[in-house]
């Protein structure tokens, strides 16, 4: 009888296991990357004193980076590549955060309240759709400033900057707002207070909201590649004929193309899962768990190596930024060896 039940409750433990052990990854890898994103965010706002390097790390990892002040005059505000890519830092920071809670509200609740998750959803998407319009942005930002260098100072200002990351949110919006609306005029006010899987296909249930968001997908995916082509061959090619930095041109446009190629993925999961789990059904957990890896967390480990690590006035900067415990802990030996030789000086 006890083998019996040991072996009935070994698959609930294992199960129970598998989750936890997942759970623990995904919050281990979104801390990690918000880290380095948020010591980019630091950069950007180019503190330099080093002593509150690590407080105002912890302040962008929790979201609230608002808080920092910062220096219009700086290289880094003044430069619209820098102001679209820390937008794009921060959304992925926001993203990630909200679609890693997602994952441990799914793994570890099976209901949840319709009101709470609508509000991560709505966020969630628009944090998604914005990343591909984000990089698309930058693009014609880099088309402009190789192939048209004379209008890059009248075309590509700070002003105008703001008023593209405003159009990116609004169009993210387009993706998801239509669904609330549809989802008010539709259900039920006790739909609102009563509990479902968190997920977009369980709370967004009309067919409508499935065929808009396909088409949304589609519609996105076509007008962000065919950018991406034109400005980046236009670049290939005018560095193709450039003296120099030709090579570093090439490699940054991979680069691009491949951080653009992972982010796209989120518009193929759903038929890559279901492909999967046509060839694995007993693998159920695992092609989701993998796929989500895959889709939401790598492509934003991705940007900062791309866009942070590879410039050099980020690099210089993030060095001593990353490194602040160590500095911190070197002044605080040497003000204890100073302390400690004045009593023996008196």
């Amino acid at each position: 009888m006890n083998v019996s039940s040991l072996n009935s409750t070994s698959p609930g433990s294992r199960s129970f296991a598998a989750a936890v052990y997942k759970n623990v990854i995904v919050t281990v890898l979104c801390i990690a990357i918000n880290y380095i994103n948020g010591t980019l965010i630091h950069t950007f706002r180019k503190h330099q004193v080093c002593v509150f390097a690590c407080v105002c790390v912890l302040l962008c990892v929790f979201g609230i980076s608002n808080m920092l002040p910062y220096n219009p005059s700086s290289i880094f505000y003044s430069n619209p590549r820098y102001i679209l890519f820390i937008h794009l830092v921060m959304n992925d920071m926001l993203q990630l955060t909200l679609s890693t809670l997602l994952h441990i509200i799914r793994c570890t609740l099976n209901t949840f309240s319709v009101s709470s998750c609508l509000l991560l959803l709505i966020l969630a998407v628009m944090a998604t759709f914005n990343t591909p319009l984000n990089l698309a942005g930058m693009a014609v930002e880099c088309y402009v400033a190789i192939c048209l260098p004379l209008h890059h100072c009248r075309i590509c200002t700070v002003r105008n900057t703001f008023i593209l990351m405003s159009l990116i949110w609004f169009v993210s919006s387009l993706s998801i707002m239509p669904d609330f609306f549809l989802l008010l005029a539709t259900e039920p006010l006790s739909f609102f207070t009563s509990k479902v899987l968190c997920a977009r296909d369980f709370v967004f249930r009309s067919s409508y909201s499935l065929k808009k968001r396909d088409a949304s997908h589609i519609v996105c995916l076509v007008l962000v590649w065919l950018t991406l082509l034109y400005t980046y061959f236009r670049i290939l090619f005018a560095a193709k004929g450039a003296k120099g930095d030709s090579k570093k041109a090439r490699n940054t446009i991979l680069l691009h193309g491949f951080q653009l190629l992972l982010c796209m993925l989120t518009y193929v999961r759903p038929m890559f899962e279901q492909a999967l789990l046509f060839l694995l059904p007993q693998r159920h957990a695992d092609i989701r768990f993998a796929s989500y890896v895959f889709v939401q967390i790598i492509p934003r480990f991705v940007s900062p190596i791309v866009y942070g690590l590879r410039d050099q006035n980020f690099r210089k900067y993030m060095r001593r930024y990353l490194l602040c415990r160590v500095i911190m802990r070197k002044n605080h030996l040497e003000n204890n060896a100073v302390s400690d030789m004045k009593p023996a000086v008196s």
